[in-house]
Order: structure tokens, then sequence, then C-alpha cells
């Protein structure tokens, strides 16, 4: 079976970042941080939504625990105005499809944030590129790969 490109532009920007994570391939049925956890074995915190908002026609990444739900009032205090961006929006500024965005992989850097909640777990797991594909990786790695700031967002 051949991979994904998606997956396989994933796992070449994942080597060049220096991650150490494992990428699985999910069954297709794992839309929702809460069935990710399930079929992964972890809590549902330790899944790292990552969720792009279009902040006046710029992408803003918010990457936050699956145990929270983004409060864009409280983010826009530190983002600016956000809104919840279209498929087209978001495959424009990552090169991936809703549910398969990953914290990396994109064609130009984007201003991203974090929950810090997410560091309370050894491993977190976020999408790998393919609404299919996840990756574990550390917080502190995940904050360099990304250069993320971190933000209270709930």
């Amino acid at each position: 079976m051949t991979e994904h490109a998606s997956i396989t532009r994933f796992r070449e920007a994942l080597t060049t970042a220096g991650g150490e994570g494992e990428i699985r391939i999910l069954p297709d049925s794992v839309h929702t941080a809460a069935l990710a956890a399930e079929a992964l074995g972890c809590e549902v915190g330790a899944i790292a939504n990552s969720l792009l908002f279009d902040g006046g026609g710029a992408p803003v990444l918010i990457l936050t625990s699956g145990a929270h739900r983004v409060d864009t009032a409280l983010v826009a205090e530190t983002t600016g105005p956000l809104r919840r961006a279209d498929k087209d929006f978001v495959r424009t500024h990552t090169g991936q499809v809703i549910g398969g965005v990953s914290p990396i992989a994109h064609p130009a850097p984007i201003p991203t944030y974090v929950d810090p909640w997410l560091q309370q777990h050894p491993v977190v797991w976020a999408a790998a590129g393919h609404p299919a594909a996840v990756f574990s990786t550390r917080y502190d790695e995940l904050i360099r790969m990304t250069a993320a700031t971190e933000l209270t967002v709930a």
C-alpha cells in the first residue's frame, strides 16, 4: 500500500525538524479527539488539536488539548480577531485538509499558539497531515518544531 502524499510530506518535515515521534495510521472512523484517544489508548487531553483560524486574512494556528474548546474571545485578546477558517483557507495555508492539519509541514510558517495544558502529558498526539494519520511528540519538542507561543486557550 502506498503512503498518501500528504503523510509523506509530513514525514519529511518531521525529519527535517528533528522530530522523534512515531507516525500511526488510524481507522477512518477516528474523527474526533475522543475517538483518537480511545484508538491510541491515551487520555483525550493528550490529543493536540491543530485548529487553523482566519485572523483577518492571515492564518493563526492554535494547538489545543483535546480536553478543551478554544475560547476565541480569550485568544483574540492576544492574536487579534479570529474567525473560523473555511476549507479553502485551510488548504491554501497548510497544504492539508480540515481534520488532518498538522502542527508542521505547511507551505510557509504560520503564527502558532499552544495550549499549556498539553504539557501535563509525557506523550502528545497530533495530526500528521492527513485525517487518518497522527504522530507522537513531547510538549517541548512540539514547541521547538512549531516556534509556538504558550497561550491559555480555554
